[in-house]
């Protein structure tokens, strides 16, 4: 067995502090000061109706912000018709709900939604605002943080709070995931941040929550509402999407050929799990990117993570830091990966994960129970 590391982070202790030296005397705040801080305020992402999940993700992450802010958490909801949204947001955590209704908000489209989060913004002026780092919160914060006049820390893993300051803090990957580097935006407030799915922890939920609703009323212009939704075509996707995934087998450059794959491919249908991939593996042309795991891919929470032939690259252990329980195969003892592992296996993988599989498939019907709990 192999120990698993509890985070890989290279901050640059220096660079920090001489983003803290340029903080002016007047935006420096104790949190024990008399000083009453704004809201955290975390926007619900929706489709027709539907909550993302990362939006609960950013609740969890959001009540720990504000904690320590000593002030707090609200939900802001935008739409037509969502004021379920609000219920099942103190359901995951909310104090607060910000209700922005309206039949032009029906559909997602950029510039309305910036112009109704912004004005809501100016008219409440929470500390910061999360939002989540998929399709439509990226489009949305990059918009929404340009009418606000206030800076966007994106594509976040990990947030925090300086205590002496009151600084809100963003950490990220930059060189090409090399580097881990902290964020502040002290002159302007919010701070905006766009999170990774996955990365954050919901709470549990409670049926019997509640908090305040406010209904907040916004002025739309003829002008704002620059597009129109004609019709929606969804994407089909086969089987379960790579970030919801309960089990994930992924491949890396040690497979040597995409011929290979199917290696993986066996094993995952033996433990009904999902198929990802290295990002040497995806660049290689051996399996689509909708496969790749990692600071270029995806960032994955699975339960079971089985990493075959690939290295550990900090690239690739970015999107895997959050994972229960990883099990690595790699012949060379000095893989980084082993260093983040729970299992290790030493040794070629063209013996072991054929054998592994075999062994599977003689047991099947024992391990049934399992297959269906680790799907649930």
């Amino acid at each position: 067995m192999v120990q698993k590391l509890q985070s890989v982070k290279a901050f640059s202790p220096t660079k920090v502090a001489e983003a803290h030296a340029t903080i002016p005397e007047t935006s420096q705040r104790s949190v024990n000061s008399e000083v009453r801080y704004g809201e955290v305020w975390v926007w619900v992402e929706h489709l027709h109706g539907k909550a993302a999940p990362v939006s609960w993700e950013l609740l969890g992450e959001g009540k720990r912000l504000a904690t320590k802010y000593e002030t707090e958490l609200a939900a802001v909801v935008i739409g037509n018709a969502v004021s379920h949204l609000a219920k099942e947001a103190f359901v995951q955590g909310t104090d607060k709900v910000y209700l922005v209704q309206e039949e032009s908000l029906e559909d997602y489209r950029t510039q309305p939604y910036a112009i109704a989060l912004t004005q809501a913004v100016k008219m409440f002026k929470p500390e910061a605002l999360l939002l989540g780092g998929t399709i439509r919160g990226r489009d949305l914060a990059g918009s929404a943080a340009t009418l606000i006049e206030t800076g966007l820390i994106a594509d976040c893993t990990a947030l925090d709070v300086d205590l002496e300051t009151g600084t809100f803090l963003g950490t990220r990957p930059d060189y090409g995931g090399n580097l881990m580097s902290t964020i502040i935006c002290p002159k302007h407030r919010p701070t905006m941040v766009s999170v990774r799915p996955r990365v954050m922890k919901s709470l549990p939920q409670d049926q019997s929550r509640h908090g305040e609703v406010v209904n907040v009323d916004v002025t739309l212009k003829p002008e704002d509402l620059n597009t129109e939704v004609l019709n929606f075509v969804p994407i089909e996707k086969v089987g379960v999407r790579l970030e919801d995934a309960q089990i994930i087998v992924s491949g890396g450059r040690g497979l040597g050929s995409g011929r290979n794959f199917h290696l993986i491919e066996e094993l995952a249908q033996q433990l009904q799990a999902q198929v990802g991939a290295s990002r040497a593996a995806v660049r290689a042309g051996w399996i689509g990117y909708e496969h790749q795991v990692g600071q270029t891919g995806l960032t994955v929470r699975p339960r079971v993570y089985i990493a075959v032939g690939i290295s550990g690259a900090i690239q690739h252990i970015v999107g895997i830091m959050n994972v229960d329980y990883i099990a690595s195969i790699n012949r060379d003892p000095n893989a980084s990966i082993f260093k983040m592992s729970d299992f290790g296996l030493i040794g070629d993988l063209f013996n072991i994960v054929p054998a592994l599989t075999e062994e599977l498939k003689s047991t099947s019907t024992e391990l049934a129970p399992w297959r269906r709990s680790s799907t649930q």
